[in-house]
């Protein structure tokens, strides 16, 4: 009996461990949910930021890159998209969940609050939103293997 209590008990936890998600479970390379992109997620100084790092249509019909054109900041109207940071400043708070940070969308020139969660080691909601979590559109992207 002792020996089966000691069975179960290490395969809950072995069980447990398996799923857990660590701080940089959200590091790595991910799809859009529209497959425009891949943002490379990254820590940085105990935080994390993304930026774009390959982009489906990288080039405008002229054949220059795509650039920053709708940033409400002139001076950062120029700059080429890929390569943009667009993630920013997000915190680990509990398991499968980063926060605190923003999103930055070159689409329109906004930034939003942003909050992402771990659906499983392959997906990951990221939800911009204005002010509370509820006023907001969540994505789902995908890991680029």
């Amino acid at each position: 009996m002792m020996r089966r209590s000691l069975l179960f008990i290490l395969l809950f936890v072995a069980f447990n461990q398996s799923f857990a998600q660590t701080k940089d479970a959200v590091v790595g390379k991910w799809l859009t949910s529209t497959g425009d992109a891949q943002i490379q997620i990254f820590p940085v100084g105990g935080k994390f930021s993304g930026k774009i790092v390959w982009l489906k249509k990288p080039n405008d019909s002229t054949g220059k890159p795509e650039t920053d054109d709708k940033n409400p900041d002139k001076s950062l109207t120029k700059r080429p998209i890929l390569g943009l940071e667009m993630l920013r400043g997000f915190s680990y708070s509990e398991e499968g969940v980063w926060e605190g940070g923003t999103i930055y969308d070159p689409k329109t020139g906004k930034t939003y609050s942003c909050k992402i969660s771990m659906v499983d080691n392959n997906q990951i909601y990221v939800r911009g939103f204005v002010g509370i979590s509820l006023l907001g559109r969540t994505e789902t992207w995908s890991r680029v293997r």
